[in-house]
């Protein structure tokens, strides 16, 4: 009788874990860059959605609402009259190493009027028009930053500096001061 053994011997084991241990070490790298990047997407996507919300509930509510930035990427969207906070969201939900970097420098906040288009901050303050999304954590050249910009009538866009004109992605033929 012959009998056939079944099943994986421990050198064939410890073979395995190495190979495995080997290539997750080679692609580590790769995979630090690509959650850098998808943090800075998120955080680029957040900050947008927040200013279609501040712009929609002014026009909703027919009063002015705005959105104040903080120091990384979080936002408050609220009514500057009344004080109320309508939504928040905080840097730390999913983007916590992404930067962002508004023009013009010492702006934190954009007001939309009841019509939806941009109009002087409560606070006297000039209203930002651009928001450069990047991440401190990955080198420059690995790094894919975004950019968010607001136009005088309200409308908001993100657009990626790094892709050529021509693309839907691009920011088109002149790339906005604050994002080169």
């Amino acid at each position: 009788m012959n009998k056939t053994n079944k099943g994986v011997t421990l050198i064939e084991l410890m073979i395995t874990l190495v190979v495995l241990g080997v290539l997750v070490f080679l692609a580590l790298p790769s995979y630090t860059i690509w959650i850098q990047n998808t943090q800075i997407r998120t955080a680029g996507e957040a900050i947008l959605s927040g200013l279609t919300l501040a712009r929609a509930e002014a026009v909703r509510r027919n009063t002015s609402v705005e959105l104040r930035m903080d120091a990384a990427s979080g936002w408050t969207v609220n009514i500057p009259a009344t004080g109320e906070v309508i939504q928040s969201r905080t840097a730390e939900e999913g983007t916590a190493t992404a930067v962002a970097t508004i023009t013009p420098a010492g702006s934190d906040r954009v007001t939309f009027s009841g019509f939806g288009r941009v109009t002087i901050n409560a606070d006297g303050s000039v209203p930002f028009t651009e928001i450069k999304v990047d991440s401190t954590q990955i080198p420059a050249a690995e790094s894919r930053e975004l950019c968010v910009t607001v136009n005088a009538t309200g409308l908001t866009r993100m657009c990626d500096p790094q892709v050529a004109a021509g693309d839907t992605r691009s920011c088109g033929a002149v790339v906005p001061v604050g994002c080169q």
